[in-house]
């Protein structure tokens, strides 16, 4: 990803209800979710909705396909993923700390990691 279509997708994300949209996105999974169901997850109009899936489908974190009257919207896996490869690898540099973190290695708050031979 590059600098360009990653701060078009912070900027996407940056409102609550598309960051709200794009959670409910994920876990629905690759089937997705119509918008009209959507806009009802989330309290908002319809036209409410369509103008935050228009802005994310235009950042690239969201698909949309066509299902009989409805349009089905899910999250683009690869560009959601291809985000948090670039912060955490180009904005991060590849951080040890930062990525350890991410990994579920240890305490975030810790600055080093214990020494086993310390306790003897």
């Amino acid at each position: 990803m590059d600098e360009r279509q990653a701060l078009m997708s912070f900027a996407a994300l940056s409102q609550e209800t598309r960051l709200a949209v794009v959670r409910t996105l994920v876990v629905a999974g690759p089937g997705g979710m119509a918008a009209g169901a959507i806009a009802e997850k989330m309290g908002v109009s319809p036209s409410n909705i369509s103008f935050h899936l228009k802005e994310l489908e235009r950042s690239g974190l969201i698909a949309q396909r066509r299902e009989s009257r409805s349009i089905v919207y899910s999250a683009d896996y690869d560009a959601l993923s291809g985000l948090v490869t670039f912060l955490m690898h180009d904005c991060c540099a590849g951080h040890p700390r930062v990525l350890g973190i991410t990994q579920g290695e240890g305490d975030c708050c810790a600055t080093e990691k214990p020494d086993a031979t310390q306790d003897a």
